[in-house]
């Protein structure tokens, strides 16, 4: 039957879609060296609308030329801005009644208990309402004035230790308009590193959650500075306020915008673009949270960039924030849309799939995590019946095939895309993604279930988020696509990775970005500081330490990490990062952290793993009667699990020595405020070896099966 439809309906999709069209574009070159003749030439961004042969490339002298004339942003507002506040007003001026934030009030909460003993927090919240462009205008400039009523002055620094949610983006628009630095903090960092990042930037005001002033009070003590707290509110009144010493002023947020309501005559000095005007701080995967000196003119230029795909946007799009702003990607990217006139949304991914009226149905949402979706919808399809899950996957395989013809598939489309996409509101149409590099398998399936652009991109904090991005037109999965407008990207080599930019077939090391959105440097760090960053030829340069590929067309590739390659006894070098994004899609993974150790030839790996896959492993087993810890520790289970992930892992890329010979399973959460993990969700290695080291070395002594 489906060959006699192929046969009937290829003539007509043939003249309909034109696919050698869409392969022409998805194969065209999209970045080309500076220069052709050295192959440690910076690559540049190629236009889309302009192809090699007789591109103005070959007109231009200077790298200041190219990007002038490269510029997608020729004839907007941003090219006459400095600071983001001008940025943001004259995004008002523009697009003054349309809608800007949506939100939605907490009116409830309760904590259900889990079988497990642990507390789940349920929220009741509100239908999404919306405020134009012009009534947020009106609130910062409220908040800037009651900032100022506090005593908050040009160039000082205020932290904003808080998730997501309005009152976030209108403290920080406030504190750009007044011409003072936000110091990001993740809302699931340590205590630790709170009071260091709070002590490091010596603030005396601190605005944060409701729900976060129990973990303020805690450590108020060590808190020399702190002389303000502002509160965010929430559906009831916390009492963690009692906790504080009457030293310390608490105002709710509320109150602040009243305070400054009441005082017009109140005004800040305005920024520069070589303030700072951000200080975010990382998530420390490696030690101490870091805070990089972010300034306005490296926002704008970050801002810019994005303009790549600016053309496939309108003002009638809808974006869902759900990233923690304290995130560089979350915050460039809500500067970007309302440069727009886009709507954003605020969520969580706890909420993403919410039936609740609105926003319900995004746009544009940024980031799925790794392997998170495409578990999640097979467990869906799973669960539908024998027959509904052979019919999936035969039309989803039917789908990429056609796919990487040029073709489309709406019938397909219809039938069962449909109805996934239905999950997210039923109206995304495009998604990014900008965390660890995606595997190739994921891309393609998230791709093609919900039927969406899905780009992949590349950026740090240390490069404001921008440095590449796919374009939206490239069929390709596994790659971060090119540099970015205004970005320039150069391998440089890494002998003892044996990466070398003279690698056949294509260029190998590691990745060195530069151009205006590279930050100036850690704060209060100059040896870390001297370390990733340099002044070449007047370009700022920053040393990431990730390994790229850069191909025929010119889009990256991410191949490994530095700082996660490992020297094995007979000193093959193993990169842990590479198997971890591999077997991290097995459908008994969760979270995994590989451990090599040099006196010893095989690696080892620590998973935590499914708790659904593991309940279903234990039906078939008969073991029912032990809790999730019991399962975890069960010899048998271990034995089934690894021959699982075993097998997973040698269907996928990986060699023989890349797969782990002894597995142990860990019934703990990853979560950050256990340590073990960022609080972007990156491992943490040092502190996942430390806490399970008694289980390393049993492993290592052959007390465990292989």
């Amino acid at each position: 039957v489906v060959s006699c439809y192929d046969v009937i309906t290829y003539p007509i999709y043939l003249l309909v879609q034109k696919p050698w069209i869409r392969l022409k574009e998805s194969s065209r070159p999209k970045a080309r060296p500076l220069d052709p003749r050295s192959p440690y030439s910076a690559w540049t961004r190629v236009s889309a609308q302009s192809p090699t042969e007789g591109h103005f490339i070959e007109e231009c002298r200077t790298v200041d030329e190219l990007f002038s004339r490269a510029s997608p942003t020729e004839g907007h507002f941003i090219e006459e801005c400095r600071t983001v506040d001008e940025l943001f007003s004259r995004a008002v001026q523009q697009f003054g009644d349309k809608q800007c934030f949506g939100s939605r009030d907490v009116l409830s909460e309760e904590l259900e208990k889990q079988k497990d003993g642990k507390e789940f927090r349920k929220l009741l919240l509100s239908d999404y309402h919306f405020h134009s462009y012009r009534q947020i205008d009106k609130r910062v400039d409220a908040v800037c004035r009651g900032f100022l009523a506090l005593g908050v002055r040009p160039r000082n620094n205020v932290v904003i230790f808080a998730e997501t949610r309005l009152e976030w983006m209108l403290s920080a628009q406030a504190l750009f308009r007044l011409g003072a630095t936000v110091v990001t903090l993740y809302a699931t960092l340590g205590d630790d590193a709170v009071v260091h990042g709070i002590n490091e930037t010596e603030v005396t005001i601190v605005v944060t959650n409701y729900d976060l002033l129990a973990k303020l009070s805690r450590v108020h003590n060590r808190l020399p500075h702190v002389r303000t707290v502002v509160w965010m509110e929430g559906a009831r009144r916390p009492d963690a306020l009692t906790a504080f010493p009457a030293s310390v002023r608490l105002e709710a947020f509320s109150a602040v915008e009243a305070l400054g309501e009441r005082s017009p005559d109140l005004r800040g000095e305005k920024a520069r673009a070589e303030d700072t005007a951000v200080l975010m701080y990382t998530s420390g995967s490696t030690g101490i949270p870091k805070a990089v000196q972010i300034t306005h003119k490296n926002i704008l230029h970050a801002i810019r960039a994005f303009f790549t795909i600016a053309h496939a946007l309108s003002p009638q799009d809808v974006y869902l924030g759900y990233l923690p702003l304290a995130h560089v990607l979350e915050l460039a990217a809500e500067l970007f849309f309302f440069s727009v006139g886009m709507t954003v949304g605020f969520g969580t991914p706890l909420t993403l799939t919410d039936k609740s009226t609105g926003i319900k149905k995004p746009h544009f949402p940024l980031r799925c995590e790794n392997s998170g979706w495409q578990k999640g919808i097979r467990e869906q399809v799973d669960s539908s019946g024998r027959f509904s899950r052979a019919f999936f996957d035969f039309t989803i395989e039917y789908k990429k095939f056609w796919t990487q013809k040029g073709f489309k598939t709406p019938i397909i489309d219809f039938l069962v895309c449909r109805k996934i996409s239905a999950l997210l509101g039923g109206r995304v149409r495009l998604l990014a993604v900008g965390s660890a590099p995606l595997a190739p398998e994921t891309h393609e399936f998230i791709r093609t279930c919900l039927n969406v652009s899905l780009l992949q991109g590349y950026g740090l904090t240390e490069t404001t988020a921008s440095a590449t991005l796919m374009e939206l037109n490239d069929l390709s999965v596994g790659r971060v696509g090119p540099p970015l407008e205004g970005v320039q990207l150069k391998l440089v080599d890494w002998p003892e990775g044996n990466y070398r930019v003279q690698d056949k077939p294509h260029p190998r090391g590691e990745i060195v970005l530069g151009g205006d959105s590279i930050t100036n440097g850690y704060y209060k760090n100059a040896e870390l500081t001297r370390e990733s960053y340099r002044l070449e030829d007047g370009v700022q340069w920053f040393y990431t330490g990730d390994i790229g590929e850069i191909l025929e067309d010119g889009s990256v590739r991410i191949i490994d990490r530095k700082k996660d390659l490992v020297k094995l006894q007979f000193g093959e070098y193993i990169s842990l990062g590479k198997v971890e994004a591999e077997l991290k899609s097995c459908p008994f993974v969760d979270n995994i952290c590989c451990y090599g150790n040099s006196f010893h030839s095989y690696l080892i790996a620590l998973i935590v793993p499914n708790e659904k896959q593991i309940r279903l492993l234990a039906q078939k087993l008969d073991k029912n009667a032990l809790s999730f810890r019991e399962l975890c520790a069960d010899a048998e289970v271990a034995r089934h699990v690894f021959a699982a992930v075993d097998a997973f892992g040698r269907k996928s890329r990986l060699l023989k020595n890349e797969m782990p010979s002894k597995i142990r399973l860990c019934a703990e959460e990853w979560l950050p405020d256990s340590g073990l993990v960022t609080a972007a969700l990156k491992l943490r290695r040092k502190n996942i070896q430390d806490f399970y080291q008694q289980d390393i070395n049993l492993l290592y002594k052959n007390l465990s099966f292989r």
